[in-house]
This record gives structure tokens, C-alpha cells and sequence, in this order.
């Protein structure tokens, strides 16, 4: 389908030309403990929705079908956020164990071999955990990832320290966990014991299935509250950068303008605004950078407004909307191309007067200059050219 992530070829072996292997996502909570507008499998976390990054990790190890648990009347926002993915959306039941059996019964028709169970909060996914589990089905029933425990381990009771637990065989359980599909749905079928199960292995404990243990990953790490979220999103913000370009012609009769600055010169740039080539490529690389389009979106040349405005308050603009989008500006640079007139005694005063619009520090904005030999329409002192860098960092 398109959009989709290729299929990891390692389990091809695995699975023997036939579909073996399923996969539940449970994605049914309101994720109240984490705040936010939106249950938090829907909310973006390194530019996608949570829910999306297990379900793709699993469509590449090539889990099919894979069937997603999702809060009751959340269908919308579900389809969007796995839009393009073959997955399989049900709507899930009051506790976490009914959304795991209502999941696993929509798969009796296709009854397949083994079912990984997975967590959406926990969106990163590593391909060999995934294969861990499913070589341990070749030996027992279930298997789950779990990581050792390593610090000291203390009961308490009403806020006093009672004494020591041995922690030596104790360990951190993680998702996803691995079962012969009718075990773990004869498991379900058959639970009698609290309303709801602390994990899919209690429920397989309950029916006497054995459990293997498989190395876990630190990267599996759950999504609880709203700083986990917090902590776990900030680490992965990236920078962005951002390219322009532009040209104008030059003629008799105008004004040059370049990095906000007037040069005395015969010649200036012909354009519905003032023309500022170099502005002009800046603002188109501040709005690459943050996905915004481009110059022309946000001043048509069609607007009779723009008509020789100054491109000082186009810069400052996009300027704005790089701030409303939850970064900085970290750093601009600017290439001028032209014979004429010459750049370098100017370029003290373009880069203190970019520094000003932008309200940045001078040695986070560059103003270089260069020639074609003569080459080409500025070559030939028939217009100006330049090209811009922008680089933006979450604020």
C-alpha cells in the first residue's frame, strides 16, 4: 500500500510464504495520566502520530494482519493517524485485557499461527526484539521481552522503608509479547481472574502456558505520563533546514535593494515589491524549513498591496511564523550572485540589518558574495541572483 515502509526481508524464512504471524496494538485508553487534547497514541511524537511508529516497525518485520484496538468513536483520528498502512481497526473494551480479547476474537476466521501484542505506547520498536520473540514460539507457547532488574529493590509500607528485596531473578516487562495464537485465545477465552490482567503473560500464566523470556530493549521504553512523553520527545527534536533561491532582473529607473540595504548603483531590480532579491531567497528558505510554502503563497504578486513594498516585513513575517511553530531561528546564511555592483563594502551593513529584522545575534548571519565568470544573466549584468540557508531549532 502506498506510504507504507518496505517489508523487512530477514523474516522471510521466518514465515514461510504463509502468514503465520499477527499482530494485536492495543490503542483503546483515553491516556488521561498524559494529558493533552488527544489520547495520547494519536499525539505527534518525532512528526507522527505514536500509534504509527510500533504499527510501522511491525507491517516492516511483516506481521500480517495486524489488527489496532482504538477508543470507541475515535475512528477519524485512528484512519489518519495509520493512514496508508494495512492494519485493521476494532473498537476496544473497557480494560486493556477485554481490547486484547475482543482483538484476538476478530482474528479467529484467519486463525493465525502466532500474535505479537503490543503496547502503542511504546513507539519504538527494534526489529530484533521482534525477531527474538518469534524464534522463541519455536520452543514454547509465549515469550516476552523483559530487561533485568539492576537497582536496589526496597518494600515499603505508608512512606517507611521496610527492608530489602532480593532482586536476583526479577525483571522489567516490556511489549511486545508472543504467543501460538489459539493458546493465548484460548487463554482470554477462558480468564476468571481480576477484571483486568496486569499483562498478557498473567492471562497465559492463568492457563498454564509457559513463558519464555527474551532479551528486552531499552528503547521500548512506555510512554506514561506527560513528561515521559516531554522527555521522550525532546531528545529526537531535530534541527531543520531550509533552502531559497531567487532572481530579478535589472533595469534602469529603480532602486537596488539587497539584505534590506540601498546601494547606489545605475541599475535596480525589477519586481512587484522592492525587489530585494536577497530577502527574497531568505524568506523562502526560513518558510522551507518549517514546511510553509513559499514567498508567493504568502505575497502574491497578484495583490495590489505588495505593490513596491519594502521585503524587510516579508522577512520579518516569516520570521513570525517560525516562531509560532515552536522553533528559532539558529542561524541564516546568504550567497548574492552578481558582477556588479560589488558586495563585499556593503556586506557589514546587510548583515546588521538581517541580524536586526530577525532580532538575531550578528555571528548567527552570514552575507557572502560571488560571481559566474561573466557566464550567464548575471554574467552578463542582466540581473542579480541569490540563494539562502536557514536553519531553525525547536524552541
Amino acid at each position: 500500500m502506498t506510504g507504507s515502509p518496505p517489508r523487512n526481508p530477514a523474516f522471510a524464512d521466518d514465515l514461510h510464504g504463509v502468514s503465520p504471524a499477527a499482530a494485536v496494538i492495543v490503542a483503546a485508553g483515553k491516556g488521561t495520566r498524559a494529558g493533552g487534547s488527544v489520547p495520547k497514541q494519536f499525539a505527534l511524537w518525532q512528526g507522527k502520530p505514536l500509534l504509527r511508529h510500533s504499527t510501522e516497525a511491525l507491517h516492516a518485520a511483516g506481521l500480517s494482519p495486524i489488527v489496532v484496538a482504538i477508543p470507541e468513536g475515535w475512528d477519524e483520528e485512528a484512519a489518519k493517524a495509520l493512514a496508508g498502512l494495512p492494519v485493521r481497526l476494532i473498537a476496544g473494551g473497557a480494560t486493556r485485557r477485554a481490547s486484547v480479547h475482543a482483538a484476538l476474537e476478530s482474528l479467529a476466521a484467519q486463525v493465525p499461527a502466532r500474535v505479537l501484542i503490543h503496547d502503542a505506547a511504546r513507539p519504538v520498536l527494534p526489529a530484533a526484539v521482534i525477531e527474538a520473540l518469534l524464534v522463541a514460539l519455536d520452543a514454547k507457547p509465549g515469550a516476552i521481552p523483559v530487561l533485568p532488574v539492576v537497582d536496589s529493590v526496597v518494600r515499603g509500607d505508608q512512606g517507611l522503608r521496610l527492608h530489602a528485596e532480593a532482586r536476583d531473578g526479577l525483571y522489567r516487562v516490556q511489549t511486545p509479547q508472543a504467543f501460538h495464537y489459539p493458546a493465548i485465545l484460548a487463554a482470554h477465552r477462558a480468564w476468571s481472574g481480576p477484571s483486568e490482567a496486569g499483562d498478557d503473560a498473567e492471562v497465559a500464566d492463568a492457563a498454564g502456558l509457559a513463558v519464555a523470556l527474551v532479551p528486552g530493549d531499552e528503547a521500548l521504553r512506555k510512554v506514561t505520563f506527560a513528561a515521559d512523553l516531554e522527555t521522550t520527545m525532546t531528545p529526537m527534536l531535530l534541527p531543520r533546514t531550509g533552502m531559497g533561491f531567487d532572481v530579478h532582473r535589472l533595469v534602469e529607473g529603480e532602486e537596488l535593494w539587497l539584505c534590506g540595504v540601498r546601494i547606489d548603483h545605475p541599475k535596480g531590480l525589477s519586481g512587484h515589491s522592492d525587489a530585494d532579491v536577497a530577502i527574497h531567497a531568505l524568506v523562502d528558505a526560513l518558510l522551507g524549513a518549517i514546511a510553509a510554502g513559499d514567498i508567493g503563497d504568502h505575497f502574491p504578486p497578484s495583490d495590489p498591496q505588495w505593490k513596491g513594498a519594502a521585503s524587510d516585513q516579508f522577512l520579518a513575517h516569516a520570521a513570525s511564523l517560525v516562531t509560532g511553530s515552536g522553533h528559532a531561528i539558529a542561524h541564516v546564511d546568504v550567497t548574492i550572485i552578481c558582477e556588479a555592483p560589488k558586495i563585499g563594502p556593503h556586506k557589514a551593513a546587510m548583515r546588521a540589518r538581517l541580524a536586526d529584522i530577525l532580532a538575531l545575534p550578528l555571528d548567527r548571519v552570514s552575507v557572502k558574495a560571488t560571481t559566474t565568470e561573466r557566464l550567464g544573466l548575471t554574467g552578463r549584468g542582466e540581473g542579480i541572483a541569490a540563494q539562502a540557508v536557514a536553519t531553525v531549532v525547536p524552541a
